[in-house]
């Protein structure tokens, strides 16, 4: 291996502190995320977004990914989760180069989620040579095998239909996305905020795709259905110097609501949080701050480190007043970097499915 792979490996593992993106504080990580930004793009508000332009990527700035998870039934009602994920990293910022001297790299990771096992894999790849990428007409995003690919016939203002495929050593996918609602903008139209001070994103989700396809663990097939979550971000510098990581859900609730809530830690408490609730016919509500509540319990030792696998989410303006629990308490991510990620289900004053990602602990 090159030294310059290694140090390519290293800069991901490292920044995706944040889905990590994730060291050694862990809100440096993919890229050094809590880095200063100088020369690459800045996120700004008032952005106009286009479609389907903006569902290919922004190499100007310093990170984005793609980011599906999905909350899935077999015929006899037992529970699934799938995950699949492409991120991009500029190694430095300047003008694009062809071929090998791209400054793009490129992560893919892919997990499969039963109550009694999580099945992961990771992979990596350099911009410039076709092995990874992404193409916003009719949308084609890859990673070697691993690819979320629409067609003529995706719409990009749901951006539907979409195929998604992973297959790996001892697990695999194939699930058939659809939606009929248009994307949800996050945060101010698509400006989202994860700090007091200028850190932030662009973020916008489809949360109302439906799925049917299959899965395969041991190489037995598994016919499913359920409903996915696809995130959209980008951003040059998204977390401050001094927040640890992240706690983040995507939560569908069985009278057809959605819920995207996260939690940014501060070193000194005082965590930064934000949510959206969205409705089910699309139209959205902001929720600050000071209206939400997330209590972690339940702590369990993974790997050396005490992660929170049960909470209590509670918003008093929507009298909701929840408590999530994970399919599995084991959804550890033992990639290059490390993370949280794991469908859970919730239930209290509302009731539903979801996933949860932890980063930085």
């Amino acid at each position: 291996m090159s030294a310059e792979l290694k140090i390519s490996r290293r800069a991901f593992a490292g920044g995706l502190a944040l889905l990590g993106l994730r060291r050694p504080t862990l809100a440096q990580g993919f890229a050094g995320l809590g880095e200063t930004a100088d020369g690459f793009s800045p996120v700004v508000p008032g952005k106009r977004f286009s479609f389907p332009t903006d569902h290919g990527p922004h190499p100007d700035f310093r990170i984005e990914w793609w980011y599906v998870t999905a909350n899935l039934l077999d015929a006899g009602g037992t529970s699934y989760g799938a995950q699949w994920t492409l991120f991009r990293q500029a190694m430095r910022p300047g003008s694009e180069q062809e071929g090998w001297a791209s400054r793009q790299l490129w992560m893919g990771h892919a997990a499969v989620t039963s109550a009694r096992t999580h099945r992961f894999a990771e992979t990596f790849a350099r911009g410039g040579v076709g092995q990874a990428g992404v193409e916003a007409k009719s949308f084609a995003a890859w990673i070697d095998a691993w690819e979320m690919r629409g067609s003529d016939q995706t719409d990009a203002m749901t951006i539907s239909p979409l195929d998604l495929r992973a297959p790996g050593a001892d697990f695999s996918y194939a699930l058939h996305l659809s939606a009929d609602r248009p994307l949800i903008m996050q945060g101010d139209g698509g400006y989202s905020k994860k700090s007091e001070h200028e850190q932030a994103s662009y973020y916008y989700s489809q949360p109302f795709f439906e799925v049917a396809g299959n899965i395969t663990i041991d190489d037995k097939p598994i016919n499913v259905t359920g409903q996915a979550w696809m995130d959209r971000e980008w951003s040059s510098q998204p977390l401050a110097s001094d927040q640890t990581g992240w706690d983040w859900f995507a939560l569908h609730f069985k009278t057809g609501e959605k819920l995207m809530l996260y939690r940014m830690r501060q070193t000194a408490g005082h965590h930064y949080a934000s949510g959206n609730w969205i409705l089910p016919d699309g139209q959205a509500r902001q929720i600050a701050t000071a209206d939400i509540d997330l209590m972690p319990k339940a702590p369990i030792e993974i790997e050396g480190r005490k992660l929170p696998v049960a909470w209590h989410v509670a918003i008093p303006s929507l009298a909701l007043s929840i408590d999530c629990a994970a399919l599995n308490a084991k959804s550890w991510m033992g990639t290059g970097f490390s993370y949280w990620e794991g469908p859970i289900s919730f239930s209290g004053s509302h009731a539903g499915v979801g996933y949860l990602e932890m980063t930085g602990y």
